[in-house]
């Protein structure tokens, strides 16, 4: 545990730079002059970065400020066709930002070969995918809201998007995105957590949640409150408290015990003692929703590390189910 908690402390980000996607020629046309979700939340910028991959700046009630969201639209999207299609939101991990899915995965080619809007939000360095508690004033920032409400009523009325929804999220992602799964029944048919934070309850991931918070600044109390004296609002927060909430939705999770294994090319030693604490966790959770009757698949690896190259390797694991939920064909 010390040697975890103290890796922590010291990590950076396994990552590369953050940097745009580039992808195809001859934009198409998007105009996003109409577009506003019920609470006002619109389209403040429109960035084309290709031919099917656009940056969006949404000014968010929300959030009180303007949030980039990255949307890569199918290829059979056109701006004049009546057509819908079903959505994968990919969530990002702490200290990073909404670029990383297109910048450290393939997933513009898996995109290119499905009719699926794929769509990259920002999430805040460490913003936890909740709306902050901040010892019961709630005034902000909403996370939640922004990418359960304000984000798909955009999608729907500018890009049109349908009400077919899947999740995927790694590391702090993952508790994303099988939180808004629990969270919102019936609003997402996927959820899928890498190296995710499974049990809130687990004293390492709770400490790990602290130690985040610590590193970007975050006074980790504006969550949630105190895990003792606001439980209630911690359970309302842990998937492994909402077992029940997910059936009728295909759940895919995967986590390593932390051992090298052969996607490691000069990986920081931290990453193993990082991705090590998610393990026991995630085979605990999949095994209480088994029982529940959920649908689970949980790749559990002896080998591997909490890197990319392992996320990406897992997407791609989870890509036909994925595509199967949405009812799509690849």
């Amino acid at each position: 545990m010390a040697a975890f908690l103290g890796c922590l402390t010291a990590a950076t980000t396994l990552t590369a730079s953050p940097g745009a996607a580039m992808t195809g020629t001859d934009p198409q046309t998007v105009d996003t002059s109409h577009v506003q979700a019920d609470n006002g939340a619109y389209v403040a910028e429109t960035k084309q970065l290709g031919e099917r991959v656009i940056d969006l700046g949404i000014d968010s009630p929300s959030l009180g400020t303007k949030v980039p969201v990255r949307v890569i639209l199918p290829p059979s999207w056109s701006p004049d066709s009546g057509r819908t299609f079903p959505t994968l939101y990919l969530l990002q991990g702490a200290s990073d930002d909404y670029t990383s899915w297109t910048r450290e995965t393939d997933i513009e080619e898996l995109a290119s070969q499905a009719d699926v809007i794929i769509v990259t939000p920002e999430g805040g360095r460490a913003g936890f995918y909740t709306n902050w508690w901040n010892y019961g004033q709630k005034d902000g920032p909403d996370w939640e809201t922004f990418h359960t409400e304000e984000l798909p009523q955009i999608l729907e009325r500018g890009f049109r998007a349908n009400d077919r929804r899947a999740v995927i999220g790694m590391s702090e992602g993952g508790l994303g995105a099988l939180n808004y799964a629990a969270r919102h029944t019936g609003e997402y048919v996927f959820a899928g957590s890498f190296s995710g934070v499974t049990d809130l309850d687990d004293q390492a991931l709770r400490s790990g949640i602290v130690l985040t918070c610590a590193r970007e600044g975050v006074d980790a109390m504006r969550l949630w409150g105190d895990p003792v004296r606001n439980r209630a609002l911690w359970d309302a927060h842990n998937p492994a408290r909402m077992v029940s909430r997910f059936r009728g939705v295909k759940v895919h999770l995967s986590a390593a015990a932390g051992l090298p294994g052969p996607l490691d090319r000069n990986t920081p030693r931290e990453a193993g003692l990082l991705e090590a604490p998610s393990y026991q966790p995630t085979a605990r959770f999949a095994d209480r929703l088994r029982r529940a009757g959920v649908d689970v698949t949980s790749n559990l690896y002896l080998t591997g590390t909490h890197s990319w190259p392992y996320w990406a390797r897992e997407l791609h694991v989870a890509w036909p189910s994925v595509l199967s939920a949405l009812q799509v064909s690849s």
